[in-house]
């Protein structure tokens, strides 16, 4: 559980350095320069990931179990994880609908990621691990829409924001994303089948 703890800390913590320390970070980056920071964030992130995939796969060994959920919550969160990817895509995919409405999707599909995980999942490591990311993911959005950003485009097709096109391209590879992972690569990469 220690290791659990230490990833979460160093992962969530170098990704909250714009929440907590958004002027240290500007001064930072002026200082050091871009490339050197998004390397040092870089190197940070997978240190911390790795740290918490280990430090939760060895919690899961000796479970500590909190409650057991219904049988039920397994579907509810298969399928609450099907906006989970298309949100996810939808921050990278330029010029679509649903970036241009929601402004963070990314960070609003961690949230909705680990919301799902903690309705199916009652160890303490679950708790922990999804707890953390779905605490993360709600101050993250606050923040990031204080901060703003800006405003939505008129698109070509009307309307302001993506293009109907650039939608229907998040809708579709989220979908294919969601299938190749919960049928192909969840089982191996986290032991379980979603669908088994």
């Amino acid at each position: 559980m220690l290791l659990l703890v230490l990833g979460l800390v160093l992962f969530l913590g170098v990704h909250s350095v714009r929440v907590v320390a958004d002027g240290w970070r500007t001064a930072t980056v002026a200082r050091i320069g871009a490339l050197p920071w998004k390397g040092l964030f870089s190197v940070l992130s997978v240190a911390g990931f790795v740290l918490l995939a280990w430090g939760y796969g060895q919690a899961r060994q000796q479970p500590v179990v909190l409650w057991n959920p219904p049988a039920g919550m397994r579907h509810a969160t298969a399928l609450l994880m099907l906006p989970v990817f298309v949100l996810f895509v939808a921050a990278y995919v330029p010029r679509n609908g649903i970036k241009a409405r929601l402004q963070h999707p990314q960070i609003l599909s961690v949230k909705l990621w680990a919301l799902a995980h903690l309705l199916s999942n009652g160890t303490l490591a679950d708790v922990v691990l999804f707890g953390a990311f779905l605490v993360w993911a709600v101050v993250d959005f606050r923040a990031a829409r204080r901060r703003g950003g800006p405003s939505p485009q008129p698109s070509p097709q009307g309307g302001e924001g993506g293009t109907a096109t650039g939608t229907v391209i998040c809708v579709v590879a989220g979908l294919v994303l969601y299938g190749v992972f919960a049928f192909w690569l969840h089982g191996p990469l986290i032991g379980v089948r979603p669908f088994g």
